[in-house]
């Protein structure tokens, strides 16, 4: 983990302008390789693919699980959003070489997107708020691009947009492909415009993709938290697990108590909340 202690004044102020954040050398080279074999286990219990998707993947094992409430991130995760939130998804995603651009069941390539439901979140003057956020853990070296890399719009969360065509394999305006080594972090919102380009290169694509959103949305990975991840959970972790009381209610206007995600919450907005 990474002693550097993060600039979130400067950090949101980046991120609202550009609508993504990259940070270096986040997780040890230790954290990641028990990451990467973590990430092994999984994928031998898998049939063979060109490219994983898995979901719920904080399930699957516990060094992923441990991300959940990475010490070095929330505190950027509670001051972008607020402090009232969980965890909404745990995606693992793995694109081998593909250079023939075969396509498979569990998607080597994903167009042009932004996240979210079906039909769409809504859109007011053609801009869709942000309604969670995800921290992305790379894995593999991804410095340089077309080894899958994500590709993203800067900017285009915070404006009517669309590209062109969806498909990755065209070239849109100002699209950079996010680069990266294994420890750094990706972040970005939902709203923001990505794709998941092929990869043709000789590396594998490693990816692993924890998202948070507001506690009174209902979670992608499971109705509600196992009592394998609840089991000896922190309050901090419990309350990123979705359980904080059981009046549906207080999901909606939580007392201080219930959400100990507070303390990390520094922006005047806060400040206010309880009375």
């Amino acid at each position: 983990m990474t002693t550097n202690k993060l600039d979130i004044p400067a950090l949101i102020q980046r991120f609202n302008e550009d609508g993504y954040l990259i940070l270096p050398g986040i997780l040890s080279e230790d954290k990641v390789n028990r990451l990467n074999a973590a990430i092994d286990r999984i994928v031998a219990e898998e049939p063979e693919s060109l490219a994983y998707n898995i979901y719920n993947s904080v399930e699957r094992d516990d060094e992923i699980a441990s991300l959940i409430d990475e010490p070095s991130l929330l505190p950027l995760m509670v001051n972008l959003l607020g402090f009232n939130i969980q965890l909404h998804i745990s995606h693992l995603t793995i694109r081998k070489p593909n250079p023939n651009d075969v396509k498979t069941e569990s998607h080597s390539f994903i167009n042009w997107h932004q996240d979210g439901p079906h039909p769409q979140f809504p859109q007011q003057n053609g801009i869709t708020s942000t309604y969670y956020i995800k921290t992305c853990y790379i894995l593999s070296d991804m410095s340089q691009p077309d080894r899958g890399n994500t590709k993203v719009i800067p900017g285009s969360h915070n404006k009517s947009f669309h590209p062109g065509s969806q498909d990755v394999n065209g070239q849109v305006a100002g699209e950079v492909q996010v680069c990266g080594k294994p420890g750094d972090v990706f972040i970005f919102p939902q709203n923001l415009w990505h794709a998941g380009a092929p990869n043709r290169s000789e590396f594998t694509r490693r990816q692993l993709f924890l998202g948070y959103s507001p506690i009174w949305m209902r979670p992608i990975d499971y109705r509600n938290a196992s009592d394998r991840l609840l089991e000896n959970a922190s309050p901090e972790r419990k309350q990123l697990l979705g359980v904080i009381d059981k009046d549906p209610f207080k999901y909606y206007v939580p007392q201080e108590a219930m959400v100990p995600l507070k303390a990390l919450y520094v922006q005047d907005a806060g400040k206010s909340v309880y009375k």
